[in-house]
């Protein structure tokens, strides 16, 4: 892997690691700054080598260590916190959609350089959107079952005003972001779309590999297209591990 902070030079790469291993410290997390939302980028593993990008499901943060479906993984791991989740900010207000999210799953890659992603739940969705919008950095995605991956369906619910603020809880995710992603419009089409950029544009024969058993109406659409196989979720890691 050559990360972006370098140009090919091993020195260089090292002294990136060197950084990440800094700005990490004994807790394990590097944090970026996204527009005005700090983002909390966990190291689970270090390592050499294509890292290992996890994205967790709705209302879930980062674990605190590598989960034991993910250990074969060969290189490093990283778990990214979405904004309004985990030790990333909660933003005043609310306003939450997956295209927001995909901004910090954008942030992570420009730290990490090329990785590849495993997504569950909410984060299957955000690593299928990343991988269309930044096929050049995503070196596979893998969708899996986990909270938040119907989303609000293929159309738009009825509106709402809550009548009163949601109260916040200090170490839990930000209430406004339950609510908000959890009615996220999720047409099957549009997210096809990312599924053909990511088959289209990565240089890959398999750019995205569908683990999830649940198949909400976009998933289904997607693991239909050309470029997109189904695979148990060991495999799936087996098969991106692989690649050079």
């Amino acid at each position: 892997m050559t990360d972006p902070r370098t140009e090919a030079d091993p020195r260089a790469e090292a002294d990136a690691r060197a950084e990440d291993d800094a700005a990490a410290g004994s807790g394990g997390a590097v944090t970026l700054r996204h527009n005005r939302i700090d983002l909390a980028l966990h190291r689970l593993r270090a390592g050499d080598g294509r890292p290992l990008l996890a994205l967790h499901g709705l209302a879930e943060r980062t674990p605190a260590v590598v989960p034991a479906h993910l250990a074969a993984w060969p290189g490093p791991i990283w778990g990214l916190d979405f904004t309004g989740h985990g030790d990333s900010t909660r933003p005043a207000g609310g306003g939450y959609f997956c295209e927001l999210l995909m901004g910090d799953a954008d942030a992570a890659l420009a730290h990490l350089g090329p990785a590849t992603l495993y997504g569950r739940g909410l984060g299957a969705y955000v690593a299928l959107m990343i991988a269309g919008a930044r096929p050049e950095l995503v070196r596979g995605a893998i969708l899996d079952d986990g909270p938040g991956l119907a989303g609000g369906g293929v159309e738009p619910s009825t509106p709402f005003v809550l009548p009163t603020p949601l109260p916040a809880t200090p170490g839990a995710p930000d209430p406004y972001a339950l609510l908000d992603l959890a009615h996220d419009v999720r047409p099957p089409d549009y997210a096809t779309t990312y599924a053909r950029q990511a088959a289209t544009l990565s240089g890959l024969d398999v750019a995205v590999l569908v683990s999830a058993v649940v198949r909400p109406p976009w998933l289904a659409a997607v693991a239909a297209e050309p470029g997109v196989r189904s695979a148990p979720r060991d495999e799936a890691i087996a098969l991106f591990a692989a690649l050079d």
